[in-house]
């Protein structure tokens, strides 16, 4: 994969901008920390270099300074909202953000349960932190949030929350998804500490969009790509502009509340300290890309698989349409189709070649690879098969695991299992290939390129199963799918 991105730059730089903020503060900063603070698989895809645990890195660096504090809202927990990418219930997932954090020498000092209006759920995950010896605080719903100024810094607003406690300079605000309260967390605890005399300060933590980057960069369309189900407008901070008349670009949320943020921060503060939502930020993500062009390529890459996504999402019933309109029109925007994914043409040339599913994968060199459903094996496991060959130059006709080998799990998944699709996974192709790998080099050495696999794309001509695709995933292929099933059926799964 061509890099366009110095992760260790930005390892270096980002933790002494945040330390150069904590000073600026009187050596008290609430961070509010946007996005996924680990696993960010969006940011090392539109920008190659960039690791998924950049960040963690990042704050490891000043983990003597740095505590967590997770935020979540009590309508979440009561909902059982759930995490798209995970599949478990936000207060799940604080537990494992817990352990995350915990076990890679982190400091978390609580978790805050923010919209508190006496919700039961709310009250059982409380006590299943306390069980676990897990300090809790409560904050509560302010009528007119955020807009009622007078009543939300007063002792009826910030001042019926709990005040957290903490006893390091950063404290990280994070949580399990958007909508979880980090920054009305942020503003509340700044009215608490004003009001016992400490000078604290208040700062934001987003990758994107990325205010150094031109507005219309593929970089931040892709951002406004991966939020599409959330509106997000990428547009000029026109407070920057105006304070210092220079273009930067932050996105509508953040510059429509800013006056009212601004208002806060000097009813707290006597005066505010930003004069842009762009000041508020501290992301230095744009001063660490050394190749644009790598990175353009990738953010349009990007920009094409959400487009892909929205439409199986809709073939499910989990999407709309209003996504994939803003998603074409963001393609538009960079002159884009689906003919700039290679993939994609061999796959369906693969399809209308054999009449059954056929899958593609692109490989480092560029070369892409395909598979063709069998008796045996599914399209995403013989693509899976090939592609290994490909890298270890295995000759394509050699077998790695026998027929005889393959029918006797055939025979378990059909016959004790319950299942009607003889054919194998991708997951159950790899064991056998695994099993292979005891007395067969050639299978050994074509389980070794696993690993060559990772960032590679793969594009299936129609939706693949459940397994397959957790298996792509686990392998780090970037997966996209025609949006149609094999079958006509109702229930597919």
């Amino acid at each position: 994969m061509k890099i366009g991105f110095d992760n260790e730059m930005y390892i270096k730089t980002q933790s002494e901008k945040i330390l150069e903020r904590i000073s600026s503060f009187g050596n008290k900063l609430y961070l509010e920390f946007g996005g996924k603070l680990f696993d960010d698989y969006h940011a090392s895809r539109v920008l190659p270099g960039f690791e998924p645990d950049s960040k963690l890195k990042m704050l490891l660096k000043m983990k003597d300074h740095a505590e967590i504090v997770i935020a979540i809202g009590a309508d979440a927990i009561e909902q059982n909202k759930k995490r798209g990418d995970l599949g478990i219930t936000y207060d799940l997932d604080v537990l494992r953000l817990i352990d995350a954090f915990t076990n890679v020498g982190l400091y978390v000092g609580s978790v805050v349960i923010t919209k508190y209006a006496g919700q039961p759920a709310a009250d059982a995950f409380r006590k299943r932190l306390s069980a676990l010896n897990i300090k809790s605080y409560l904050h509560y719903p302010i009528e007119g949030y955020p807009y009622n100024i007078p009543l939300i810094v007063s002792e009826e607003g910030y001042g019926k929350n709990d005040y957290i406690e903490t006893s390091r300079p950063l404290v990280v605000i994070t949580a399990p998804g958007p909508g979880s309260g980090k920054m009305a967390t942020c503003l509340s605890q700044l009215y608490h500490e004003n009001k016992r005399g400490v000078k604290a300060g208040y700062a934001k933590f987003e990758t994107f969009p990325i205010w150094n980057l031109p507005l219309n960069h593929p970089v931040n369309i892709a951002y406004e790509a991966a939020t599409a189900d959330l509106n997000d407008v990428n547009m000029i901070d026109p407070f920057h502009m105006e304070a210092y008349g220079v273009t930067t670009v932050n996105y509508n949320r953040d510059v429509e509340v800013f006056p009212v943020l601004n208002e806060i921060f000097t009813r707290i503060l006597g005066e505010s300290p930003y004069k842009s939502p762009t000041d508020m930020g501290v992301n230095m993500a744009g001063n660490c890309i050394i190749d644009d062009e790598v990175c353009c390529d990738a953010s349009k890459q990007e920009i094409i698989r959400r487009y892909y996504t929205a439409l199986c999402d809709l073939k499910k019933g989990t999407g709309t349409k209003e996504i994939v309109y803003k998603l074409e029109l963001l393609m538009k925007q960079l002159n884009l189709s689906i003919a700039d994914r290679p993939v994609v043409s061999e796959a369906i040339r693969r399809e209308e070649e054999t009449g059954h599913p056929g899958v593609a994968i692109e490989l480092p060199n560029g070369k892409v690879i395909s598979g063709k459903t069998s008796d045996l094996l599914g399209a995403s496991a013989a693509c899976l098969i090939n592609s290994l060959k490909e890298l270890a130059g295995i000759d394509h006709n050699l077998h790695l695991v026998t027929k005889e080998a393959l029918e006797p799990i055939q025979t378990v998944k059909t016959k004790y299992l319950g299942s009607k699709n003889p054919r194998l996974h991708t997951d159950e192709v790899l064991i056998a290939l695994s099993v292979s790998a005891a007395t067969n080099p050639s299978s050994s050495v074509a389980l070794s390129q696993l690993p060559k696999l990772r960032g590679c794309e793969v594009h299936s001509s129609v939706i693949i199963s459940p397994v397959d695709e957790r298996m792509f995933k686990k392998l780090g292929l970037n997966l996209t799918c025609e949006p149609k099933y094999e079958t006509n059926q109702k229930y597919h799964n």
